[in-house]
C-alpha cells in the first residue's frame, strides 16, 4: 500500500524476491500533467505487480510517467524498461549508462568475473553463483537502450517539485542522489542507508570506490538535509549516520590491515575470510554464496583504498592478487 510522505510525494514498498533486503523503496512524484517514478524494483513478476498496484491505486497515468533511477543496480532499474512508455524518459547517470545494456553491459559483466577469478573465488563457487545471481538474471531488458543521461547539477521538476542531481559516486561508478531543496529532503538510494551499510565494492574503470564514497558521504553531509528517503528500510538521522558509516570504514580499513599483516601474501578472498561480518552463520565456509560475493567485493574496495594511501602492496603479477602491508 503507498505511503504519503509529503505533498504529491509517496513510498511504494516493493518486495525483493529471495533477497535480503527484502524491499525496496519506490517514490512516486505525482503531478498534474507529468508523473515521476524513482526506482523500479527487480525484473520480477512480484516486483511488477507490487508497483503497478500502487499505482494504480495512487491513480497514475503510467503513459504520462517518467522514470528517474538512482543507480544501475538491478533491485533500482530491472524494471524500468518494462514500465517505459512511448514518449516517456528513463533517466541514469550518464557513466552509468554502458552497464545498461547491449555489447558495453556483457564486456562490463565478463571484466568483472576476471576481475573475482583473480581475487582468488574459487571457480566452481563463481560458476554456482552466476546460474541465479539476481543482479543478472532480474537486470534490465539488455535490448533496451533508450535511457536519457543525467549528469550532476542536472534539475527535475514534477508535483510541483524540483530535484537537483547531486553525483554520489562510491556504491556505484556515478550514483545519483536527488536534492529537493525546498522541503530539505534527499533522496539517497544505497548511498546513505540507516540501519545497514551499503556495499562498496571495487568496480573495474573505477580507481578507489572506496574513496569516492567516503568523499561523496563528506559532499552531501554539506546538505542541510532533515529529511533522507533512502532506497532500502527506514530513515534516521542524515548526519549522524553519515559520522556513523565514515567511522565504520576507518574501522574496517584498520581490520582489513591487519588480517594482511598477519598473512602476508593473502589474496582478496583470504582476507575477506578472516573479517568479521554481520551474518548469522557460524564460519566464512557457511556464508551463502551471494554474500561471499558481495563479502570479497566489499573487502576488495577496502584493500585497494589501503594500497592508494600507500599502507598495503598488491602484486599484480600471477594469477591472483597478492596483499602484502607495508
Amino acid at each position: 500500500m503507498p505511503e504519503e510522505i509529503i505533498k504529491n510525494v509517496f513510498r511504494i514498498p516493493v518486495p525483493l524476491a529471495g533477497n535480503p533486503l527484502k524491499l525496496l523503496n519506490s517514490y512516486v512524484i505525482k503531478g498534474e500533467d507529468k508523473s515521476l517514478i524513482i526506482d523500479t524494483g527487480f525484473k520480477h513478476p512480484d516486483c511488477r505487480d507490487a508497483l503497478i498496484n500502487g499505482l494504480r491505486e495512487l491513480k497514475i497515468d503510467i503513459e504520462k510517467t517518467d522514470i528517474l533511477l538512482t543507480h544501475l543496480h538491478s533491485d533500482h532499474s530491472g524494471l524500468a524498461p518494462e514500465l517505459a512508455m512511448p514518449g516517456r524518459k528513463v533517466y541514469i547517470s550518464r557513466a552509468e549508462i554502458p552497464w545498461m545494456f547491449g555489447e558495453s553491459r556483457t564486456a562490463r559483466w565478463k571484466e568483472d568475473n576476471v576481475k573475482i577469478v583473480r581475487s582468488g573465488f574459487p571457480m566452481e563457487v563463481i560458476r554456482a553463483h552466476l546460474t541465479k545471481a539476481p543482479s543478472r538474471d532480474m537486470s534490465p531488458d539488455p535490448n533496451f537502450s533508450d535511457y536519457s543521461p543525467v549528469d550532476n547539477g542536472d534539475v527535475f521538476s514534477y508535483g510541483g517539485y524540483e530535484l537537483e542531481a547531486v553525483a554520489t559516486p562510491g556504491h556505484t561508478p556515478e550514483h545519483m542522489c536527488f536534492w529537493v531543496e525546498s522541503e530539505k529532503l534527499m533522496f539517497t538510494g544505497d548511498h546513505v542507508l540507516f540501519d545497514i551499510t551499503p556495499n562498496i565494492t571495487l568496480w573495474n574503470e573505477v580507481e578507489d570506490s572506496l574513496g569516492d564514497y567516503l568523499e561523496s558521504l563528506k559532499k552531501i553531509d554539506k546538505y542541510d538535509v532533515r529529511l533522507a528517503l533512502p532506497g532500502h528500510r527506514e530513515t534516521g538521522d542524515f548526519h549522524a549516520r553519515i559520522a556513523k558509516l565514515l567511522a565504520h570504514h576507518d574501522e574496517r580499513l584498520e581490520e582489513c590491515l591487519q588480517v594482511v599483516r598477519e598473512k602476508p601474501g593473502s589474496t582478496v578472498f583470504e582476507v575477506a575470510g578472516k573479517m568479521k561480518w554481520n551474518i548469522r552463520c557460524s564460519s566464512w565456509e557457511d556464508f551463502p554464496i551471494g554474500q561471499k560475493w558481495f563479502a570479497v567485493g566489499e573487502c576488495h574496495s577496502h584493500l585497494r583504498h589501503l594500497e592508494k594511501l600507500g599502507r598495503v602492496h598488491c602484486d599484480y603479477s600471477g594469477e591472483l592478487f597478492r596483499y602484502t602491508a607495508i
